[in-house]
């Protein structure tokens, strides 16, 4: 498991391009008949991703996170981005289409993957956090999502957001997850920009094509940096942090959040005046 420590906004302002992405970017999740992990010291968030050719199931180093089993004192939030799989729960198997999502409550004991096609293997992306209490096994599908419509043309941010696992949605102890699509010609996300100071964030970006990117915002209002970032990458951002991106064509991302609440509202707007 790789561990991301946590950086200081002090800090950040000297990091160089190749160390912002070492710090905040997370490349290769999906390796076929790889489960990948990152432990982050930012709320303690863990973030993987399962890309399946046979049954794959998660571990963790037990000396890590201080208990038997990974998610013993822990929830996890699965939303599949790739071909269609089925995620088992203590035996109960659950089938997610692409973008088909679960959550699984504190006390799952164990948690297996596999794909229902090899040659298109599914693409389970997770985001696990500290829970103190549990909640139920449930799935959830982007029908079953009430969808907002934010955004305009003339800002080239329209988009639609889709809250998965949310007060309004899946009830969670603390995580909370979801999904934002850009309509054809919108490209920019989360602009006017906000920070929250009680949350952290983490951006998986996907349904970019080969040949364009999108460039990832981050920092202080005040000391802006971006990241490049392609498909199926992700961005960590802490609390002190912007997060907003441009891309050279509209695409898809999911959020996750861990932090003192499940307010969606609960951020700080930056004024367009105040960035830098």
């Amino acid at each position: 498991m790789e561990i991301r420590h946590a950086i200081h906004p002090d800090q950040a302002v000297y990091l160089d391009t190749a160390e912002l992405r070492e710090h905040f970017l997370i490349q290769d999740l999906f390796v076929p008949g790889e489960v990948k992990m990152i432990y982050t010291y930012y709320d303690r968030l863990m973030i993987g991703g399962v890309c399946p050719i046979r049954e794959s199931r998660l571990e963790a180093d037990p000396a890590l996170i201080g208990a038997a089993s990974l998610l013993e004192r822990r929830e996890m939030g699965i939303i599949n981005i790739g071909g269609g799989g089925t995620v088992a729960v203590d035996g109960q198997r659950f089938e997610l289409a692409a973008k088909d999502g679960l959550f699984i409550g504190m006390g799952a004991r164990d948690v297996a993957f596999t794909s229902a096609d090899p040659a298109r293997p599914a693409k389970f992306y997770f985001n696990c956090a500290p829970a103190h209490t549990g909640y139920p096994v449930a799935k959830i599908t982007p029908a079953d999502a009430a969808p907002v419509h934010l955004g305009s043309p003339e800002k080239s941010n329209r988009r639609t957001i889709r809250k998965y696992f949310h007060p309004d949605g899946i009830k969670s102890c603390q995580l909370v997850m979801g999904m934002t699509t850009l309509e054809s010609g919108s490209v920019w996300n989360t602009m006017p920009v906000h920070t929250h100071p009680r949350r952290m964030e983490a951006y998986l970006y996907f349904e970019i094509p080969a040949d364009e990117i999108v460039m990832h915002f981050m920092g202080e209002p005040s000391e802006t940096r971006h990241i490049v970032v392609r498909s199926e990458e992700a961005v960590l951002s802490p609390s002190w942090s912007i997060h907003s991106g441009a891309g050279t064509c509209s695409y898809t991302f999911i959020w996750g959040m861990v932090g003192e609440n499940q307010t969606f509202t609960d951020m700080d707007a930056v004024p367009m005046t105040a960035l830098k």
